[in-house]
């Protein structure tokens, strides 16, 4: 065998080595699939399918990395304590800050100053609380103070378990407090309101269900969006009432860091949630019918989401840890008002 002939196998040789090396790093520097679960309220089901979707694509043209993204759904404060129990939430996408506080009290899942590592308080949405009437509004639901009327039936969810039902229950205390002067008339209100509540579901979806499948109620007391919603699909059965003043929601997002380094995917639910605040996060937000925190995003949705007058839990309540204690709490105001039906 020629010199040369032993030299150019050698060289090829070589040469397929590098080829197949480069192959197998190639293949080793792919980035391994990774798998989110987003524990996230009632109503927010319609909003993160469509926002995972997005977020998957953005993802993979930005990395590489293939994204599935799961969710898990029911009464903000029910959902809370699933993931203190165990359930391995990468992000948490709670009703209110309240519940994610508790994440914080009961374990310390999260950081307690959790709020500042997002903008706007790591509420990239907001939304308020509407009433939903039957077509034609028969009972004339006009305003709060509708739902006291003998013969009203209302439809809320538990606000033992439902962050929207703690929303919609202190929407109407701040409204009495204002109309009557006090808290004590703000109590006797709330107590005739409940009155006429016939059924407490756990969720704010489960009672969207009593009201528009099941025929129950003559007025629902709504997250802006899920009423929103039921217009679309029940357009024709339904009216969506603005109450002359009404709550500004916050619902809030937060990486739940135990368990994200436990997983090793605090990179990806961190920029999963930080895409919420982008420009296609803030229009999907308003296409489904949330309130973007984004001017530009908010001039573009006026129309369906209009301004109205809002009050915030930090300016008649004194925060959630305050309401929570006062109002929510065993023993509290909603407890003295609805054990005694």
């Amino acid at each position: 065998m020629s010199f040369r002939f032993r030299t150019r196998r050698a060289f090829n040789t070589l040469a397929l080595t590098a080829v197949l090396a480069g192959a197998s790093l190639s293949a080793f520097a792919q980035p391994r699939p990774v798998e989110l679960l987003n524990v996230s309220y009632d109503p927010t089901r319609e909003l993160y399918v469509e926002f995972n979707a997005a977020f998957i694509k953005h993802w993979k043209a930005k990395t590489g990395q293939d994204v599935t993204i799961k969710q898990s759904h029911g009464g903000s404060g029910k959902q809370a304590r699933g993931i203190i129990d165990g359930l391995e939430a990468d992000v948490a996408t709670l009703a209110l800050a309240g519940d994610t506080d508790a994440l914080h009290a009961n374990g310390g899942w999260i950081p307690k100053d959790w709020q500042r590592r997002l903008p706007h308080n790591s509420s990239p949405y907001t939304s308020t609380i509407v009433l939903v009437v039957r077509q034609g509004n028969p009972k004339g639901i006009k305003d709060w103070d509708d739902l006291i009327k003998p013969g009203v039936s209302v439809i809320t969810p538990n606000p033992k378990t439902s962050g929207g039902a703690r929303w919609n229950y202190l929407a109407a205390w701040e409204f009495a407090k204002r109309k009557f002067g006090s808290d004590a008339q703000a109590k006797d209100f709330i107590g005739k309101l409940y009155a006429n509540v016939p059924v407490l579901d756990t969720g704010a979806r489960g009672s969207s269900i009593t009201f528009a499948q099941r025929g129950q109620g003559d007025v629902f007391i709504s997250w802006e969006n899920e009423a929103f919603l039921l217009e679309k699909e029940f357009g024709s059965k339904v009216d969506v009432v603005y109450p002359s003043l009404s709550i500004l929601a916050e619902p809030a997002v937060t990486v739940v860091d135990k368990n994200v380094d436990k997983k090793g995917t605090r990179a990806v639910a961190t920029a999963y949630l930080e895409y919420l605040y982008t420009d296609e996060g803030q229009d999907i937000a308003g296409k489904n019918f949330y309130r973007p925190i984004s001017e530009k995003f908010q001039a573009k949705y006026v129309k369906q989401l209009p301004k109205i007058k809002l009050f915030t839990i930090d300016e008649a309540f004194g925060g959630w840890a305050k309401a929570a204690k006062d109002h929510f709490a065993d023993g509290g105001s909603f407890d003295q008002i609805y054990l005694k039906k």
